[in-house]
């Protein structure tokens, strides 16, 4: 369940979509453009009167094939790019994701995020790198939505603690991975509908641990 076949995209409802940004969100010092087409997200961004402190924009590949100019144009514009590996390969020409890193950085975003599904996400900021593990689940029922997941649990922690540095976004990183993992363990929406504070806490002292090791280097 770590890759996908594309076979066909269907704007459906969104094709004539044109979002206006109501007057009790003006001000507001996060901005997440979900993944719908690069003009839309430019038009929301230029809505604004005041600039965000930190816009996070998620894309695909479907408008790296049919609107790239729009894309290439809003990725001058925003601060955190969120893709999966494929569509880093694919906006880069880079196979090597870290290549593709140091190229896609140059595009205009500050900082990257690097989905892997099942193997975690990488974080890159000038030359820095971090490296999140995903949480080993026995049974995966449905990865349906689990990128936006962590996209809401990454910006959700970012506005919560009003934190954007670097070190904060690491733990952004492990707080959508956490909430991701709910994602999957049912079909759609239902798990993440159910969870608990307590069940979140226990869920990210779980990917501490995975990380968390001694090593004697005499």
């Amino acid at each position: 369940m770590n890759t996908r076949d594309t076979l066909v995209t269907d704007l459906n409802v969104l094709a004539d979509f044109k979002p206006r940004v109501p007057e009790s969100y003006q001000g507001a010092e996060f901005l997440m453009l979900g993944n719908l087409m690069p003009s839309l997200q430019i038009s929301v961004i230029s809505q604004l009167r005041e600039r965000p402190k930190l816009i996070v924009l998620d894309t695909m590949n479907f408008w790296m094939e049919t609107a790239m100019k729009d894309l290439a144009s809003v990725l001058t514009m925003i601060d955190v790019l969120l893709i999966n590996d494929s569509e880093a390969r694919q906006l880069s020409g880079e196979f090597g994701l870290v290549k593709a890193a140091r190229k896609i950085l140059t595009m205009g975003p500050r900082f990257l995020i690097i989905k892997k599904g099942e193997h975690g996400a990488l974080l890159f900021y000038n030359e820095h790198v971090f490296v999140a593990p995903a949480l080993p689940l026995e049974e995966v029922f449905d990865p349906t939505g689990a990128g936006d997941t962590f996209a809401g649990g990454f910006i959700g922690h970012l506005a919560r603690t009003g934190d954007i540095s670097f070190d904060n976004m690491k733990t952004a990183i492990i707080v959508g991975s956490a909430m991701a993992s709910f994602c999957v363990e049912k079909f759609g929406p239902q798990r993440l509908k159910e969870i608990t504070r307590e069940e979140v806490d226990d869920r990210l002292r779980q990917f501490v641990q995975l990380v968390n090791f001694d090593i004697d280097l005499k």
